[in-house]
């Protein structure tokens, strides 16, 4: 058990469990994972709006079919009303019969008796410090750290129902649900509608939603307010902004609150390497780079494939930012211009490089096996009614050439 910093030591919540599994267990998943590739199409059984843990698929490429509906919906004025949902303990409530049950109406014989034998007469203790617990029996959950445990979780939320006037994402229990209407009354209708379903679908197969850390944000470019909606009779907090996947989604979708997000992250992670990256390192230059590019870089770049498309005052916040970092690495005066230190140490301007990240990211959606993510590529053009760019705009943007 590792404490949670700044938790009550005397809270049992304020700890978190890292899961050792047995490395002869693990090679045996490896084996039987590859072998049950080969006799079953896996892909078969999982829908193509969950994307997590399934090859070829990221986090960006489902937030993109999100921010899709939302830039479409803005243009066409109307409201696109959203819950993200919070599984409560999502590996670790995994309910071993009804699971059993799935797996052995998706998988063949030979594979249910094998998990049946691998998920039943588990057990575990707890160490903290020197001290260990007494041995519990797992009576839930899917063994979290292994080979087998994602997939088990992805076949268990399957069958997640659906409607036909809402929009669901997953990337395994990260859940998304969006509504889209020209009245926000309808909209958030047509939502609660498929939550109330939802409500019953997690209540056969004893699945807990988090109310209080879920959220319902309505994005829209007016003052218009969508009503609020409920989760088994619990309401769902309204919020003008909301973390999915690591990308903070506003109301109107500008990505201010995403950028000075990141740029205090930033901040806060250049001051921790400042005796590595300062001016007073005794680190060569090759190693400077080298942490910059595998450390800091890494944090404004993800998801530029879809927040690179936002007014340049807002792109200037990293450029300067980035700017800031590489005078220290390299100990460079005043007189030395930006230009410069970017020319000489083979580092590309961030409009550069969203350009590019994209012209890469946009390679891989037509070819995609995905139906979803293949759409992706050739997206119907919006009708522009904001002075907005979209992701889709970077492709006839000058600079990408």
């Amino acid at each position: 058990m590792v404490p949670k910093p700044g938790k009550p030591i005397n809270d049992v919540t304020s700890y978190r469990p890292i899961s050792l599994l047995p490395l002869p267990s693990k090679i045996f998943e490896k084996l039987l994972l590859q072998r049950l590739r080969n006799d079953a199409d896996l892909s078969a059984f999982l829908p193509n709006y969950q994307f997590g843990f399934r090859a070829g698929h990221s986090t960006i490429h489902q937030t993109h079919c999100i921010v899709h509906e939302i830039a479409k919906s803005l243009e066409e004025k109307r409201f696109c009303t959203a819950v993200f949902l919070d599984v409560a303990q999502a590996f670790d409530k995994v309910w071993h019969t009804g699971l059993l049950y799935k797996l052995k109406t998706t998988l063949p014989s030979l594979y249910y008796l094998i998990l049946k034998s691998y998920l039943r007469t588990r057990f575990y203790r707890v160490k903290y410090n020197d001290s260990y617990s007494t041995c519990h029996e797992v009576l839930s959950g899917v063994p979290q750290g292994s080979v087998l445990g994602p997939l088990l979780y992805l076949i268990f939320t399957a069958d997640l129902p659906t409607t036909d006037h809402t929009t669901i994402t997953t990337f395994t229990d990260d859940t998304g649900l969006t509504a889209i209407h020209s009245d926000p009354i309808l909209a958030s209708h047509y939502l609660q509608l498929h939550l109330d379903i939802l409500q019953a679908w997690f209540n056969n197969w004893k699945i807990k939603i988090n109310q209080a850390k879920s959220s319902h944000v309505m994005f829209t470019t007016t003052r218009s307010i969508c009503p609020q909606l409920t989760m088994n009779n619990v309401p769902i907090p309204m919020r003008s902004t909301v973390k999915y996947l690591g990308l903070y989604l506003d109301q109107r979708l500008t990505w201010s609150t995403h950028i000075k997000t990141k740029r205090l992250h930033l901040n806060l992670k250049l001051r921790s390497m400042n005796w590595l990256l300062g001016r007073k390192s005794q680190l060569s230059l090759a190693n400077k780079l080298l942490l910059y590019k595998c450390v800091l870089k890494p944090e404004w770049t993800y998801g530029v494939q879809l927040w690179g498309c936002v007014k340049p005052s807002h792109t200037q916040i990293i450029q300067r930012l980035q700017s800031k970092i590489l005078r220290p690495i390299t100990d460079a005066p005043w007189y030395i211009s930006n230009l410069t230190l970017h020319h000489d140490l083979h580092i590309p301007f961030v409009v550069t490089e969203i350009r590019r990240l994209f012209h890469l990211y946009h390679q891989g959606l037509a070819s995609h096996h995905n139906t979803l993510v293949a759409e992706l590529a050739v997206l119907p053009l919006i009708a522009r009614r904001l002075k907005r760019q979209w992701p889709t705009d970077l492709l006839n943007d000058p600079l990408y050439d």
